[in-house]
């Protein structure tokens, strides 16, 4: 029943900053023990999980994007928010919001690829292009 919706712009020029907003229904962003993640595809590449906040607002990020990546939530509007400076044509990929459990999230934080998750909760993604 919980949804999922990313929004945001599909074109971002070099050097500026992403900003994605994930819209959440059916299920309150702070119910325990849920943790939000964004995660990208480049495309014919493998997931990527970028950062994640948890029900009590805690956040981790992932240590190759952490210096550019920037996670937050609106609680009263259930929404989860991406910010990503600094972009490069790198950065061009489908940008997911998820809903995991915490033994999820650490296989994610573990730096391993990984595959999508059905028992988690996904959006559709959102593409995002950055130009060369």
């Amino acid at each position: 029943q919980v949804q999922l919706q990313e929004s945001g712009p599909g074109l971002v020029n070099p050097s500026q900053a992403l900003s994605l907003t994930c819209a959440v229904s059916g299920g309150s962003i702070t119910t325990e023990y849920y943790t939000w993640s964004w995660i990208r595809q480049p495309p014919g590449k493998g997931l990527e999980w970028m950062g994640a906040i948890a029900w009590d607002g805690f956040t981790s990020y992932n240590p190759s994007l952490k210096s550019r990546t920037s996670i937050s939530r609106d609680t009263s509007k259930n929404q989860i928010f991406l910010r990503l400076s600094a972009v490069t044509p790198e950065d061009t990929a489908m940008y997911y919001c998820t809903r995991s459990d915490v033994n999820t999230l650490l296989t994610y934080a573990s730096g391993r690829p990984f595959l999508r998750n059905e028992n988690d909760f996904w959006g559709r993604g959102t593409q995002v292009t950055v130009p060369s």
